[in-house]
């Protein structure tokens, strides 16, 4: 974590939840291990009866006592997850009392749950917090395997010393090594993964960052182009006025021009929009009338219930005469009123209609009806307000406001291109 040294992160070899999944049993199997050995001991060493035993016989006092310090220390292992600085320290003081029980070699066994404290702890701590614990759990072995063999077996202090320290080398020494290289390991192989990671997420950084120059650069290019061929336009289309009366066939040269510098433009503009476009933008199309049936039915599946109206006049397209970008705004009005509805006015019923009978206008109409429970209160959104923007863009009324039956109205007025006769009017009700 940033901020924090070393010494104050945890080794974390195992995390705190895995040290509570497996100190219990841990626990338990040292216990099992320490407790077949202690049975078994006596009897290998029975085997030989010309060699003189120094191991108390099963069953008695001494054998009975390291039972039980092995089995207080099995208890104890199980606090090397709340009390991971504490466990060896308690373990290795738990055997203290038996250095004058003459248990001779058993006294040894007490060492193994030294040793799996020692182990958890460095898995569970950083070194640095060790220090003091690991120091009087190491010299508290030394006292413990001193003793024993001063009492229980007689021998002189030298060699007494000796083995007391051999014993606490195994039994805190070299659990210390083996956890600490394990977490060495363990932190280097982090260490490299979080690397891996941070230059992946740079290159992604820059290629973004790359793409988004060479859109801005493409999209410079675009106005400058755009720019080029219109002001072209405009010159030829003044042209033209003046010599559509006094040189026809000059103004039909200009005329073919200005459709030459049209189509060229149009194709420069399609080409740079397309490559400033996304994957997702380029196979999405674009929404127009047409595709409101299918958002209807979108809608129905989502759980709406939602009638569909169409109004057009037979043989005539629906809305044959609005433009793309007017159909693209009324698709979208739909999208956002059929949302509203759903967010405003769960479960309640939806009628869309879309009337397209009238010569000079396209009217779409999306009306919910009152909910049955009240929709819980939430952030107000801006569907409205780009509902309107929209609507604005192409010249468009928006009208919405709530109905005589508790309901909500949008209704929004598309002028088409050019007028005609209206022809008969034919109906079509989805529902």
């Amino acid at each position: 974590m940033p901020g924090v040294s070393s010494a104050e992160r945890p080794s974390g070899l195992l995390p705190g939840r895995a040290l509570r999944r497996t100190s219990w049993r841990v626990a338990l199997g040292t216990w099992v291990v320490l407790v077949a050995v202690l049975v078994g001991l006596p009897w290998l060493d029975g085997v030989d009866p010309s060699t003189p035993s120094a191991l108390p016989a099963p069953g008695s006092a001494p054998w009975w006592a390291v039972l039980a310090t092995i089995t207080l220390q099995g208890v104890a292992l199980l606090g090397s997850r709340p009390w991971p600085r504490a466990t060896p320290v308690a373990a290795a003081a738990l055997a203290l009392p038996l250095t004058l029980a003459g248990t001779g070699d058993l006294f040894s066994l007490t060492s193994g749950a030294v040793t799996v404290a020692t182990f958890l702890a460095v898995l569970a701590r950083p070194l640095g917090a060790l220090v003091a614990p690991l120091s009087a759990t190491a010299l508290l072995v030394v006292a413990d395997e001193t003793l024993a063999a001063l009492v229980g077996l007689g021998a002189r202090l030298g060699p007494a010393l000796t083995t007391g320290v051999l014993q606490a080398v195994g039994a805190v020494g070299v659990p210390l090594l083996v956890a600490a290289a394990l977490g060495a390991r363990r932190d280097a192989r982090e260490a490299r993964r979080q690397g891996s990671r941070a230059a992946e997420r740079e290159q992604e950084a820059l290629v973004r960052a790359a793409v988004a120059d060479e859109r801005t650069a493409m999209a410079r290019e675009l106005h400058d182009i755009a720019a080029h061929h219109l002001s072209g336009i405009s010159v030829m289309a003044a042209a033209i006025e003046r010599q559509i009366d006094t040189d026809p066939v000059r103004a039909k040269a200009s005329v073919r021009l200005v459709r030459e510098q049209s189509g060229a433009v149009l194709e420069d503009l399609r080409r740079l929009v397309g490559l400033l476009r996304t994957d997702t933008d380029a196979s999405r199309g674009v929404h127009s009338l047409a595709g409101i049936p299918e958002l209807v039915e979108t809608s129905r599946r989502a759980g709406t219930p939602v009638e569909l109206r169409v109004l057009s006049a037979p043989g005539v397209a629906l809305g044959e005469r609005v433009g793309p970008i007017a159909q693209l705004a009324a698709f979208r009005i739909v999208q956002e009123s059929l949302a509203n509805a759903t967010r405003h006015a769960p479960g309640a019923p939806v009628t869309v209609e879309v009337d397209d009978r009238a010569p000079d206008a396209t009217v779409v109409t999306v009306v919910n009806d009152a909910p049955d429970v009240p929709a819980p209160a939430g952030r107000r959104g801006f569907g409205l307000v780009g509902m309107r923007e929209r609507a604005d863009l192409v010249g468009a009324t928006l009208a919405h406001g709530p109905t005589a039956a508790g309901g909500w109205q949008v209704r929004v007025r598309f002028a088409k291109e050019g007028r005609v006769d209206p022809p008969p009017a034919r109906e079509e009700v989805v529902r």
